[in-house]
């Protein structure tokens, strides 16, 4: 199964903030000044084939935030840069059955790489293959494929985790 969203122009992207939780390792990532939209509001649980987590918040039909709950192996890169990103306002559709909240849970291949310093993190999401990526807020973005699915997410100018991510 795969999560299909909806990409609408943004006007302006809204600032992201950081929280780790030190007792679980759970880093959360809080998009501040999202609103004025209607839609479903609920989580989108993308569990990888390794038993990790990622947690997509939706308000309004719209992302506002995301949980990395359980991580996955987070592999080095050396050079680990984020693309060309356009900005964007990131809306996942209705279900169409009439329901305001929801939550959906996708199982799905979950890969993690960071650079050196570990303030870039990428997750990939599902088989290699193109994407574009979009500007979510200021430092988090989005890579979706042409079918418009959701295909990565990369956390940028994250803070220092109170433990080293292994």
């Amino acid at each position: 199964m795969t999560v299909a969203v909806q990409l609408e122009p943004a006007a302006s992207v809204p600032s992201v903030e950081y929280r780790w939780d030190a007792d679980t390792e759970i880093l959360t990532a809080r998009l501040r000044g999202t609103s004025g939209r209607t839609g479903m509001s609920g989580s989108v649980e993308l569990e990888g084939s390794d038993g990790s987590w990622l947690i997509l918040d939706v308000a309004s039909g719209c992302i506002d935030g995301v949980e990395v709950a359980v991580w996955p192996d987070v592999h080095k890169r050396r050079g680990l840069a984020p693309p060309a990103a356009e900005d964007a306002r990131v809306v996942v559709p209705a279900n169409g059955d009439g329901g305001e909240i929801a939550a959906v849970e996708v199982e799905t291949r979950m890969l993690a790489e960071a650079d050196d310093t570990q303030r870039v993190i990428h997750f990939r999401l599902g088989a290699p293959r193109p994407v574009k990526t979009v500007r979510l807020g200021d430092d988090l973005l989005l890579d979706v494929d042409p079918q418009s699915r959701i295909a990565g997410l990369w956390l940028l100018n994250v803070p220092p985790s109170p433990t080293p991510l292994t």
